[in-house]
């Protein structure tokens, strides 16, 4: 896997659909993971615990499994209800365990038409544990991929893995199985492409940055000081896309995001983004297809 690195100044003008200055997603993740796991080691379970002594992965942890379970069991319709009654739409990730265990989720982001992405078979089990084994990295990617299109009845178009987790072999196994984008490289506004030995694929980057988990389960942010981060973030990007497009994403959890003290965070900051007529509320496959199209190989100092 390679990138270039070319610096914003030096890059031609990007531009979205309608000249729109910001593309926007908010992106809801239904993570699902295991109570227990064979081994005696600590179970990293995809994200900040709510109390940190994480027991070994043998042992049931309810306090935090049950934490987690919120969002499935509440949170996450807290959510739907406020999307559906505001108007607006998210880019959903899914652990392929969801469409089994927690196949009400998945049915619902199927039944509103949102967009829908791979995002490892279960929450806990990190790509990178098989940095050393390619095989059985290869195994678990293309195994995901397959649940997704049984429950699905198509390929998922892009990956983002558990906790961004990868490997220098993952962007280019989804590659070869042909998906479009990535979305684990973090580091720009924009997307680019990716080179792997099976061809190119887009970045389209996600946040752990504008992410509910930095922001309230790191922080500490109040419900204003969440909101207040977003229409910042979201502003200083609207300003600059006048000169050339950006991308925010905002990575939501419905155990985070969906507790009925934050709510009214996100409620405040849609009701601001659709407020302001140069926001773009894209599917990642929307601005890949996008960039594809209208920007690859086009952009000077954008793609060497």
């Amino acid at each position: 896997m390679e990138y270039d690195y070319v610096p914003l100044p030096q890059r031609g003008r990007l531009t979205w659909p309608n000249d729109a200055r910001v593309a926007l997603v908010l992106t809801f993740n239904l993570e699902t993971w295991d109570l227990t796991k064979p081994t005696d080691k600590p179970y990293y379970a995809g994200g900040p615990a709510i109390l940190p002594d994480v027991l070994p992965g043998d042992t049931p942890d309810f306090p935090n499994f049950t934490w987690r379970e919120y969002g499935q069991r509440v949170g996450i319709w807290r959510l739907f209800e406020l999307f559906d009654e505001m108007g607006a739409k998210a880019s959903c990730t899914t652990n392929a365990v969801t469409f089994e265990r927690r196949k009400a989720m998945t049915d619902a982001v199927l039944e509103r038409g949102w967009e829908l992405l791979a995002h490892n078979w279960e929450q806990g089990e990190l790509l990178t544990n098989f940095a050393k084994d390619p095989e059985r990295e290869r195994d678990l990617v293309l195994r995901t991929l397959a649940q997704f299109e049984k429950y699905t009845g198509r390929k998922s178009a892009g990956w983002l893995s558990s906790s961004l987790r990868s490997t220098l072999n993952t962007a280019g196994l989804l590659a070869e199985y042909g998906c479009k984008f990535y979305c684990d490289i973090m580091n720009d506004d924009q997307p680019y492409m990716i080179r792997t030995e099976n061809g190119p694929i887009v970045s389209v980057p996600y946040s752990n940055e504008i992410n509910d988990f930095t922001f309230i389960t790191r922080k500490n942010y109040t419900t204003d000081e969440f909101r207040d981060a977003l229409i910042e973030e979201l502003d200083v990007l609207y300003a600059e896309g006048a000169k050339t497009a950006r991308i925010m994403n905002v990575g939501l959890h419905p155990h985070v995001s969906g507790r009925a003290h934050r709510i009214r965070a996100l409620r405040e900051f849609i009701a601001h983004a659709q407020s302001l007529p140069g926001v773009w509320w894209a599917t990642r496959e929307e601005i890949a297809d996008w960039y594809l199209q209208n920007h690859e190989g086009h952009i000077p100092g954008q793609i060497r």
